[in-house]
């Protein structure tokens, strides 16, 4: 097992899904139950399943595309939405 990966891979998702919206949906959840080990649960799976779909697809999709074509294509698909998001804000 390669720690290094593994303490920067944790590091980053754990700092990008501080205050995203999973994270304010599970509070939500959890404000509105008395059973927030359900809640934790479910929210935890689901966490889970979404990283074992991103790491089967990169997997597949890094055997047709190499990685730092994926990075740019990342980067560049982040930037797309942002200014998407400044330009289309959605608020009226």
């Amino acid at each position: 097992m390669d720690f290094k990966v593994l303490f920067t891979t944790f590091a980053t998702i754990f700092l990008a899904e501080l205050g995203d919206k999973t994270q304010l949906a599970t509070l939500a959840f959890s404000a509105e139950t008395k059973s927030r080990v359900s809640v934790f649960i479910g929210s935890a799976g689901a966490l889970v399943l979404t990283s074992l779909l991103g790491v089967l697809l990169g997997a597949a999709i890094s055997r047709l595309i190499p990685p730092h074509f994926l990075k740019m294509g990342a980067g560049v698909l982040f930037v797309i939405l942002g200014i998407w998001m400044i330009l289309f804000p959605g608020s009226k």
